[in-house]
């Protein structure tokens, strides 16, 4: 995956032309943008090369971003952003005052250029309602008319998911960079000694090495490796190696609960217990990671823990962890990536074939344990 992302117009103009009527924005002006994020934890950690590229270009400019509120936390130790902006959408007419809420947000800062990340009509509808002079994205969802610079899907963007959106900031803005990137997320200090104070409240076994797993996947069972494959690597974990298991995700649901009970050597339960700004804290305390392919275990990846990724119906080769550090447990079948939410044929064989003896055999071979 090492090299960078070069644009693939050569002699690339750095003046950019609206789609429509009016002058061209010469980026070298550029001294504020603010970059419209994408709506998922592991796309966050996924977009990150994109957005360091962007970092690079605009390298005096002030850049904000534009995220969810739930996911703000993500970037709180990330000091090369200069300004997260939080915003909620609700449904209903409460849904239309929050869009002109965020709009009004945004124009009160008068950016001049807006990076869209996301594909959906209602992202580049935010930053045309804002009057963004500039505005460049993806041409998807019939939304061409909201962005004075669209680009078109290409082969860089066919490959792992992290060269999709590299592939549109080369394209639109000239930015070029580097998936190698995608290993350069941060946990915020102050937040790092409160999780190991809260991680310290409740370790039997100080000493020992800490894996965080994460038993969920919001997209589907087809994406969850059996709750008792969990709870039998937290026996095998302690067993052999005397190690301890922090289970983490979003709010603890049957999955969670059944790994904690399955594990007779227990684990702490972190599930429901943190926002995105303390989950990144305390994966960057763990020593190694094993969960399903999720926002967790991205977050772990670019942390540079050591991560093992679980892929049932989906496909490593577009979503998998990245580095050297990373590694991935994947039993295709002949239906395999099938990318269903549940398995039509009822009997998750892509995920029940993998033993927790491999989990754990992957963690040795990442130099966790000795």
């Amino acid at each position: 995956m090492a090299g960078r992302y070069a644009p693939r117009r050569s002699g690339y103009d750095a003046t950019v032309k609206p789609a429509g009527n009016g002058e061209g924005q010469n980026l070298a002006e550029i001294r504020r943008l603010v970059v419209r994020e994408v709506n998922w934890l592991g796309d966050l950690v996924l977009s990150l090369p994109a957005l360091r590229a962007l970092r690079r270009r605009f390298a005096r400019a002030h850049l904000a971003v534009l995220v969810r509120e739930e996911l703000a936390g993500f970037f709180a130790g990330l000091d090369w952003v200069d300004e997260v902006i939080a915003y909620r959408v609700r449904r209903g007419i409460r849904g239309l005052a929050d869009r002109l809420s965020v709009a009004g947000a945004l124009r009160a800062r008068s950016f001049p250029l807006a990076v869209v990340l996301p594909k959906s009509f209602d992202s580049a509808l935010s930053v045309a309602l804002a009057g963004i002079p500039m505005r460049v994205g993806w041409r998807a969802q019939g939304r061409s008319f909201l962005l004075t610079h669209a680009s078109a899907p290409c082969a860089g963007a066919e490959r792992h998911q992290v060269y999709h959106w590299l592939a549109m900031v080369a394209d639109t803005l000239a930015a070029a960079g580097s998936p190698d990137d995608y290993r350069c997320l941060q946990a915020n200090r102050l937040l790092r000694e409160r999780m190991a104070q809260w991680l310290g409240q409740r370790r039997r076994r100080p000493q020992a090495k800490l894996i965080a797993l994460a038993p969920e996947a919001a997209y589907g069972p087809a994406k969850q490796w059996p709750a008792a494959h969990f709870g039998a690597l937290i026996v095998l974990l302690a067993e052999r190696f005397g190690a301890e298991c922090v289970i983490v995700g979003g709010q603890p649901q049957w999955q969670q609960a059944a790994v904690a009970a399955a594990g007779r050597s227990g684990a702490i339960m972190a599930a429901g217990e943190t926002d995105a700004a303390q989950l990144v804290a305390l994966l960057s305390l763990c020593d190694g990671f094993v969960g399903n392919d999720s926002g967790p275990m991205h977050l772990a990846a670019s942390l540079g823990i050591a991560a093992v990724g679980i892929f049932g119906s989906t496909d490593p080769g577009r979503t998998g962890p990245l580095g050297a550090r990373s590694a991935v447990l994947h039993r295709p079948l002949e239906c395999s990536p099938c990318f269903a939410r549940t398995c039509r044929f009822g009997h998750y064989n892509c995920l029940v074939g993998i033993g927790p003896e491999q989990a754990a055999a992957q963690l040795v071979k990442l130099g966790v344990f000795d």
